[in-house]
């Protein structure tokens, strides 16, 4: 299994990398696959737990949002949540079958958010003027948080983080995966942003840590929930796309609002 994940890695990161160097329209686009894979994943995994929601009208609404940043003029975000609320509500009022209509609408609506709302925020990142190095910093300082996690955990791990949701994960890899962070962080932030002051590249290690490490739990809370080991088997050694890039969910939504709130 270790070597079937360093191999994907291999593999999937230099090309990733490639399309994030490139910038826009690429990396955008590279986004809308990944949530198009995400959301599938997401709505496929919920199918399994005898739910029933609405997969198409879900996978497009992701898709919207995904591309609302590049309506600047107008806020188009939150017309776009309120009909992913208020359409799959009626639909399911109409309907001739009632059972389990209000988990259904759950799950759609939850679907959109967790997907399509979330990794919005890595297409409004790319955005930024200095929005490749932005997302470079981001994506190693997340790859740092999951490599220290596993492999600290893996040697040193005796406490667990939360047996009930994730009995593999330890206190101990949580610190590590916390401490390869600020580490990488500091070191690629320093290099690819000389405006920005050490304490405030530290602090955005911080930051990206602890939610790429709660990212991971969601996912597994979610995946405990709808009775799956993966999201799928897309990739060898990583499951799902969704298993790959769960640590990522919450990163960009923290990157954007850091950049917005505390830099800018």
């Amino acid at each position: 299994m270790l070597r079937q994940r360093i191999l994907s890695a291999v593999i999937l990161l230099p090309c990733a990398a490639a399309i994030i160097w490139f910038g826009n329209p690429w990396f955008s686009l590279l986004i809308v696959a990944v949530a198009i894979l995400c959301g599938y994943e997401f709505y496929r995994m919920v199918t399994h737990s005898n739910q029933q929601p609405l997969t198409y009208f879900g996978l497009f609404w992701v898709l919207l949002l995904v591309l609302s940043p590049y309506c600047p003029n107008i806020n188009v975000a939150p017309v776009l949540i309120t009909l992913a609320v208020v359409l799959p509500l009626a639909w399911f009022v109409y309907r001739q079958s009632k059972e389990k209509a209000f988990n259904s609408w759950a799950w759609t609506v939850a679907g959109i958010l967790y997907v399509g709302w979330m990794l919005s925020y890595w297409v409004k990142i790319g955005l930024f003027d200095e929005g490749r190095n932005l997302v470079l910093l981001a994506i190693l300082t997340t790859i740092a948080t999951d490599i220290g996690a596993f492999f600290i955990g893996r040697t040193w791990g005796k406490h667990q983080l939360s047996p009930v949701i994730s009995p593999k994960k330890t206190w101990e890899g949580a610190i590590g995966g916390f401490l390869s962070a600020i580490l990488v962080c500091s070191i690629f932030g320093m290099l690819l942003f000389s405006s920005l002051d050490y304490w405030q590249i530290a602090l955005l290690g911080c930051l990206i840590s602890i939610f790429a490490q709660l990212g991971d739990l969601v996912e597994s809370l979610l995946k405990r929930n709808v009775g799956v080991k993966d999201s799928g088997r897309l990739i060898p050694g990583h499951g799902g796309v969704l298993d790959r890039i769960d640590s990522h969910v919450f990163v960009g939504v923290v990157v954007y609002y850091y950049i917005v709130w505390i830099v800018m």
